[in-house]
């Protein structure tokens, strides 16, 4: 019995282990969500290959910002890079053993890749490639949710039964998030000449799939939410320690403190009051987020309006606030889970498209993104921090404002989950009525002041 249990829990620890990083992958709202890298050889050398590598964003609202994706893996054998288009390798590593001009590009055992910049010779560029390793989601723009580079591979057999497969793949974006699988053969890729005419196909392809997990890129979350409605004065604030729990210096500047403390910026501080500070892009990045001192302690607040009530429609205004005084987010995207998504009728200054993550089930859930050159990158904190747009929505069949009905039940901001409000404190409607009275008069000065705050803060 003692041999019989001491064998069976390793395979009991390691299933346990492989379900939770299977849950903690599984988005609900992109259930088939993930970056495939895609790996096909097109050539032989005397002494290796040359291959395209293409990474894949197959996830509908989370993409990668500036600075870009870095891939890493490690050799199989005693494989060097010989040459790069379109990528380089951040080391070279050890390549004292090779005598010949030139060198080889990269003789690490465990080569880290970056995409190159825009605007580098013609000569060094691959199609889809060169985009400072910056990749829309697949919702936003399917033509640059790719990314590709061309590697000419030594030392690594000449056949598709000596070639290795490369193991232990990462992909940060800088920071972590990801989780790659193993390199696995398949069916030899085709490739279509430019009349359609000819069909080709790689001597060998294998990919690699790599998911997203919210834990590994970062352990508290990094949005929250908060509501209003034109029927109730009650403002519902993102939920305390939200995505963090406020400290005694935190809650000292939201008395009032006169100066900023080390972990938070005294919302009093005004704009121009503020140090000089150097703005990085979305992407996780070595040094700690610049925030404005608040009791949810969120990078970033998303705030949800119910704006007006017609007899056929109803409208929301939905406003994204930027609180990171160190961080712009470019070509963020906005995730909505709502019932009445079926009757979404226009977003006024956002793009949009519907997503319908279980097939012709339900269709509740929409991505959001900011239209190019005009609120496509969200600022950073201050006068700028903010973007915004009204949703109309008509009323279906199941529409009402009672039992906190028309507010989203998810809302994701650059695919991380945001935290809600507890539903017991959402805005309720007067004296609990099923549905607002037409002749509402007592509240009209309070739709007209609702409608024109900003929620800065």
């Amino acid at each position: 019995m003692k041999g019989s249990a001491f064998k069976f829990f390793p395979v009991t620890a390691t299933f346990l282990i492989s379900f939770s990083l299977l849950a903690e992958s599984y988005d609900p709202l992109d259930p088939n969500g993930n970056i495939t890298v895609k790996w096909d050889i097109n050539s032989w050398t005397p002494e290796g290959y040359v291959a395209i590598v293409t990474i894949f964003n197959w996830q509908q609202y989370r993409h990668i910002s500036s600075p870009g994706w870095i891939l890493g893996w490690e050799w199989a054998k005693k494989e060097v890079i010989w040459n790069m288009v379109g990528a380089q390798a951040t080391s070279q590593g050890d390549c004292s053993a090779y005598h010949s001009d030139p060198i080889p590009h990269c003789c690490a055992p465990n080569p880290s890749v970056v995409d190159l910049l825009p605007g580098v010779p013609y000569n060094q560029q691959v199609s889809n490639c060169c985009r400072g390793g910056v990749i829309s989601s697949y919702a936003q723009d399917p033509e640059t949710a790719l990314s590709a580079f061309q590697i000419t591979v030594g030392n690594a057999g000449t056949s598709n039964t000596t070639v290795a497969l490369p193991v232990n793949f990462t992909l940060n974006t800088p920071g972590p998030g990801y989780s790659c699988g193993p390199a696995t053969k398949v069916p030899p890729s085709q490739f279509h000449s430019t009349d359609n005419r000819r069909v080709t196909q790689a001597f060998m392809t294998w990919n690699i799939t790599c998911t997203y997990l919210q834990n590994l890129a970062q352990r508290a979350p990094t949005c929250c939410v908060s509501f209003s409605t034109f029927y109730s004065p009650t403002i519902t604030p993102c939920a305390e320690c939200s995505c963090a729990c406020a400290s005694n210096s935190t809650l000292a500047a939201l008395r009032g403190a006169a100066e900023s403390t080390n972990s938070c910026i005294d919302p009093n501080t005004r704009y121009d009051e503020l140090p000089a500070i150097t703005t990085r892009g979305g992407s996780s990045a070595s040094h700690p987020d610049l925030l404005y001192c608040t009791r949810d302690m969120c990078p970033v607040k998303i705030h949800w309006h119910i704006k007006t009530n017609y007899k056929e429609y109803w409208r929301v205004k939905v406003t994204i606030t930027n609180r990171d005084f160190s961080r712009n987010f470019t070509q963020w995207t906005l995730t909505l889970q709502h019932p009445n998504f079926d009757n979404f009728t226009d977003a006024f200054s956002f793009n949009h498209r519907g997503l319908n993550p279980y097939g012709t089930f339900s269709n509740d859930t929409a991505v959001f993104w900011g239209v190019k050159y005009f609120n496509d990158i969200l600022m950073q904190a201050g006068p700028s921090g903010n973007v915004q747009s009204e949703l109309l929505f008509a009323k279906g069949k199941d529409f009402k404002f009672s039992h906190g009905w028309a507010f989203p039940h998810r809302v994701y901001f650059n695919g991380d989950d945001c935290v809600l409000p507890e539903p017991q404190n959402y805005p309720a409607l007067p004296s609990n009525s099923p549905r607002v009275p037409s002749s509402f008069l007592s509240l009209v000065f309070i739709v007209i002041g609702l409608s024109l705050i900003e929620f800065v803060f």
